[in-house]
């Protein structure tokens, strides 16, 4: 297969559902769990809200769930 050394995009038609597929949203997390994954998505050479996007992405299609226990008053 060869590829083009230049392709014509000219009358390329922009997608109309690429802004349905990511919605953006406010998160607050603590400085320690940025920084993990800064550093992850670093060594990975991604963008670290790709990275989470990528993990929560995960988790919900494997409807992975935590094991959280609060005490009683």
């Amino acid at each position: 297969m060869n590829m083009r050394r230049e392709y014509d995009f000219s009358k390329a038609v922009k997608n109309p559902y690429a802004g349905r597929l990511k919605r953006q949203v406010t998160l607050r997390m603590d400085e320690g769990t940025i920084s993990y994954f800064k550093e992850l998505a670093q060594e990975a050479g991604i963008p670290y809200q790709t990275l989470i996007n990528l993990y929560l992405r995960d988790c919900a299609a494997s409807r992975k769930k935590l094991a959280l226990r609060w005490k009683a008053a």
